[in-house]
């Protein structure tokens, strides 16, 4: 039988596991749109896009699912791309 500690951590770990998933999902659903909208040239869709997943990011590294510095890069990756647009 495993200690109450053991199944506590169990049920914490899944209900971060999920939470973190879902976290992670949304802002890649979201990174898509910002892709989407550089590829058809359309920098106001672009930019406002910009501004909810950078916003999206730094939630998903406040609630500790992703990390600072990945969070960073790609935020810089995305802003990148957004201002090529002409």
């Amino acid at each position: 039988m495993a200690k109450k500690s053991a199944l506590k951590r169990l049920r914490q770990s899944e209900k971060h596991r999920l939470r973190n998933k879902a976290v992670k999902s949304e802002v890649r659903t979201y990174g898509k749109k910002v892709l989407a909208a550089v590829d058809a040239n359309n920098k106001e869709d672009a930019t406002s896009q910009l501004r909810k997943v950078s916003s999206l990011y730094d939630k998903a590294v406040r609630k500790g699912a992703i990390k600072q510095n990945t969070a960073s890069r790609s935020k810089s990756r995305l802003a990148a791309k957004v201002n090529r647009i002409s």
